[in-house]
């Protein structure tokens, strides 16, 4: 099991950890990582490795079993041996635009009420698909919308519930093609904005920005029809 640094302080940047396992492919197991591993829609971190005065570039961190938290390095090299104490270091500059989108889009579907059937972030756009017949909101109200939530510039927390809670209420659930985890018998909440009153509130694992404030300006890119019933929307940091 890996510790999930990043889930406790999304802007850590560097972190000490040990190499605990290594896998078949060539994969690096640390005891703690800084690294956000591939899933929801999210891409895995990069960054580097750093020991005994070496350095090892990671292409991507992706799940593995039981818990853990794959580092894949981004090219082929000699690994690590287990037992080494090494310095994380994270590419800040991509994360941090992953977690500026990733908020965006959590704005997104607050603006348009409809459930989301897929979704992608990279580090130059945001897409979401929505279970959307028509088309009926104007681009320009959509993209001023998410501009006015940004400049409001609220905080964005995150909290806790039981598989229980979330049964209890499903219309916290927003994305239909991927569940909430359930397996750790608790399950995270994102929320954007106050408490009582809060613009967005799903299930969530990725990472976010502290502040709407810290996305900067938004602009709405292509709106394609994907199917009878799905829109895809694209979204775009402007720096």
């Amino acid at each position: 099991m890996t510790e999930p640094l990043f889930r406790a302080d999304a802007y850590t940047r560097e972190a000490k950890a040990q190499v605990i396992a290594l896998t078949e492919e060539g994969g690096i197991v640390l005891d703690r990582s800084i690294f956000y591993p591939t899933g929801g829609g999210q891409p895995g971190d990069s960054g580097w490795l750093d020991w005994d005065g070496l350095r090892m570039p990671l292409a991507t961190a992706i799940k593995g079993r039981d818990d853990s938290i794959v580092l894949v390095p981004a090219e082929p090299v000699a690994l690590l041996p287990l037992g080494a104490h090494v310095m994380q270091v994270l590419d800040w500059d991509r994360r941090h635009r992953h977690m500026r989108l990733h908020t965006a889009l959590h704005l997104l579907t607050a603006v348009i009420p409809y459930p989301v059937t897929g979704g992608q972030i990279t580090a130059s756009h945001g897409r979401l698909d929505f279970d959307m017949p028509d088309m009926t909101q104007d681009r320009a109200a959509i993209e001023t919308a998410l501009n006015d939530y940004v400049a409001r510039d609220v905080r964005v927390s995150d909290g806790w519930i039981t598989a229980q809670e979330l049964d209890a209420n499903p219309d916290l659930v927003r994305t239909m093609a991927v569940q909430p985890p359930r397996g750790a018998g608790k399950i995270r909440l994102v929320r954007v904005g106050d408490a009582d009153d809060p613009i967005d509130l799903q299930p969530c694992g990725g990472t976010h920005v502290a502040r709407t404030g810290e996305i900067g300006a938004l602009r709405l890119g292509r709106i394609e029809k994907k199917g009878r019933q799905n829109r895809r929307i694209y979204l775009h940091l402007e720096s």
